[in-house]
């Protein structure tokens, strides 16, 4: 899609549709609305007293325009005034794209004047996210819809008359983020036949080389050499080799720690030796979602210019029951030194990913974030609207749960209590790679923990939040991109 900030009078714009907000408040006598109420002979006046418009979130209103600025005014709803935020104005145009969509033309424009007390680049940059979210779609595994195709809004115009600047900078993050969502949600939807480890690392390659960033890519030969043993432990069992893909942004000065950030790429989970049950095993192929999270993420500071030193890393492997797999029982080592019993093969995320953050910690790292698709318990206890996010640093805990609220993608903080390692005592390793079900998330987190060292670490448990059906306006079922919105936000506040 193409994102732009237009610097014109909107009621002169050309565009086939315009969408202007309403909150409960408006009369039309002010603001958009009134200039727009002028050139329409008071028609939106007329819709207010009529009723027909009240600015409840979720109201929508179509009116027809006059004169040569645009064909169609959307009047989009979004409640209250001082309730309106950055995720409310993501919606409003979510659902403008929508609207789009249904009347079936190819290009919309957002007019975000009046918007409440959100600054003018935060609410230009909600924006574009909430439209180019809202216009992806995934449709390269199909063939050409031949009678009465959707139709794909390809070009969204913000439009303001305040700061032009704030506006323009705004819009262009956006767009950026936008684009880095839409890249996790493609690499989420592909199959696992598709998404291989090594596909993954593919893409990775070329969109580094396409925005500037360094890459490195392991193969098993050099995973053994490093000695990630718990990673390779997962490779066992499928015939497609693992990959370690790291990305570099050097936006920093030269020798000051990075951020880390990890993601779980785990391509398809079949639970290994400890088989999952046939019914939705095909979203598995979701199981790779926090790596790609970290792809979208690190496309986004890249184009950004991030002023800060960012890592990207992702373990990638496929977890497949053969004669070669690792078995419940077995004892593996580590590229931290700790052995591992494996009880359950089905927990195998945290096995690849305790070799990762053991490398991530080598960097010396300013801090450390990692996102997976770990546990079902999530689910469990945070259901499908919020993230679990623990760690060692209660100050970064506190800034991911402050960027999850600015960035649109909650999470919600679980102890992390040493009692709960007393979970993992194994009789034959230094440590269990489960500890039953009662804390499940929790256990699990103190698993990875035994892994960063001294590190500044924090995890993301996103079983819950990185697919589903997509109810929001800029969302589509299936993959949702979580949380490279939140990632993205996180180190954007850590550069100040």
């Amino acid at each position: 899609m193409q994102l732009r900030f237009v610097d014109s009078d909107a009621r002169a714009h050309a565009t086939p549709i315009i969408a202007l907000a309403v909150t409960e408040e408006a009369d039309g006598s002010a603001g958009a609305l009134a200039s727009f109420d002028e050139a329409l002979d008071g028609r939106i006046a007329r819709t207010l007293r009529r009723g027909d418009m009240r600015g409840r979130d979720g109201d929508e209103v179509v009116l027809f325009g006059a004169g040569s600025g645009p064909e169609r005014v959307v009047l989009l709803g979004v409640g209250k005034t001082e309730e309106v935020d950055a995720e409310k104005i993501r919606r409003f145009a979510g659902r403008a794209v929508r609207a789009a969509e249904r009347l079936r033309v190819e290009g919309v424009a957002l007019m975000i004047d009046g918007l409440g007390a959100v600054e003018e680049e935060t609410a230009a940059q909600a924006a574009a996210e909430g439209a180019g979210l809202a216009a992806w779609r995934f449709t390269e595994l199909k063939a050409p819809e031949e009678e009465d195709p959707p139709t794909q809004v390809t070009a969204a115009d913000v439009l303001g008359t305040g700061d032009r600047d704030a506006l323009a900078r705004g819009t262009v993050a956006g767009a950026a983020i936008a684009r880095g969502v839409n890249l996790t949600r493609t690499l989420q939807e592909r199959p696992g036949n598709v998404a291989t480890p090594t596909h993954l690392a593919d893409e990775a390659t070329r969109m580094a080389a396409s925005v500037g960033l360094e890459v490195t890519v392991f193969d098993e030969g050099r995973m053994l050499e490093e000695g990630m043993h718990a990673l390779l432990s997962v490779s066992r069992g499928s015939a497609e080799e693992a990959r370690f893909i790291v990305l570099r942004h050097d936006g920093g000065a030269e020798g000051d720690p990075p951020f880390v950030l990890v993601g779980k790429g785990l391509t398809f989970d079949a639970g290994g030796i400890s088989l999952k049950p046939p019914t939705g095993m095909e979203e598995m192929k979701y199981d790779m979602s926090g790596g790609a999270a970290v792809i979208g993420a690190m496309q986004v500071i890249a184009e950004l210019g991030v002023r800060a030193n960012v890592v990207g890393i992702v373990p990638s492997s496929e977890n497949l029951p053969s004669g070669t797999a690792t078995k419940p029982g077995d004892v593996i080592q580590s590229l931290a030194g700790k052995s591992i019993e494996v009880i359950n093969t089905d927990a195998e995320g945290r096995l690849i990913l305790a070799d990762a953050l053991a490398w991530g910690a080598r960097l010396q790292p300013a801090a450390m974030v990692d996102c997976a698709t770990l546990t079902g318990s999530v689910i469990i206890a945070l259901g499908h609207h919020a993230a679990a996010v623990l760690g060692n640093d209660d100050v970064l805990v506190g800034e991911l749960l402050e960027a999850g609220q600015i960035s649109g993608e909650r999470c919600w903080q679980l102890p992390l209590w040493d009692e709960y390692k007393k979970q993992l005592d194994s009789e034959t390793a230094d440590l269990k790679n489960v500890g039953g079900r009662p804390g499940g998330s929790i256990t699990a987190a103190s698993f990875l923990s035994e892994f960063v060292g001294d590190t500044t670490w924090a995890h993301l448990d996103i079983a819950g939040t990185a697919w589903g059906e997509g109810k929001l306006p800029y969302q589509r079922k299936g993959a949702l991109g979580f949380p490279t919105r939140l990632l993205v936000q996180w180190v954007r506040s850590r550069t100040g």
